[in-house]
């Protein structure tokens, strides 16, 4: 028998085996690639870079109660024909509070109609807020459960928006976390 006549017992079980070891080796360096490359990927992005998938859509129809003490509220119909901004806030929300002296000087510069949506916060605090810090708004809704705020896309507040005047969509979405647009 010549070295070339010499039979390995590499029988189809014995291939199988080699095969299976293989891929026990390669499939946890793959799975770790693709985990390592999909994490990479994930520290590149910003992550309040989340647009509002309302932008150049009509505003939802709703129609809110005033705040506790105020005298309007606030609906879809009040936002047809001006440029205004809407801002979604709370007494218990920390952003809204350092973003509110910036409201407080757009109302008084009467550049824009500012009306503010009031998210899942209690009537008597919300109108002790509004007394205490200011009010800036010309409409100020209460939405007590925040149904509305959720129609809206609301993820988190302070959110402003900017209402078009035609058509009758939003144009621009900004979180006042301090994380920008």
């Amino acid at each position: 028998m010549t070295s070339g006549d010499v039979q390995s017992d590499a029988g189809p079980a014995a291939i199988r085996r080699a095969l299976l070891r293989r891929l026990l080796v390669v499939l946890p360096v793959m799975i770790f690639v693709g985990l390592a490359v999909l994490l990479a990927w994930g520290l590149t992005r910003n992550a309040s870079d989340i647009p509002s998938v309302l932008i150049g859509k009509p505003v939802p129809q709703f129609s809110l109660p005033p705040v506790q003490g105020r005298t309007f509220g606030l609906s879809s119909g009040d936002l047809r024909g001006d440029v205004s901004l809407v801002n979604v806030f709370a007494s218990w929300c920390l952003a809204c509070r350092e973003e509110h002296p910036v409201f407080i000087q757009l109302a008084a510069s009467k550049t824009v109609p500012l009306h503010g949506l009031n998210y899942k916060d209690r009537p008597d605090d919300a109108a002790q807020w509004l007394d205490t810090m200011g009010d800036p708004y010309t409409r100020t809704g209460a939405d007590l459960n925040g149904r509305v705020s959720i129609d809206w896309g609301v993820y988190g507040i302070p959110e402003t928006f900017v209402e078009c005047r035609r058509p009758h969509c939003l144009q621009a979405h900004w979180r006042g976390d301090g994380r920008g647009p």
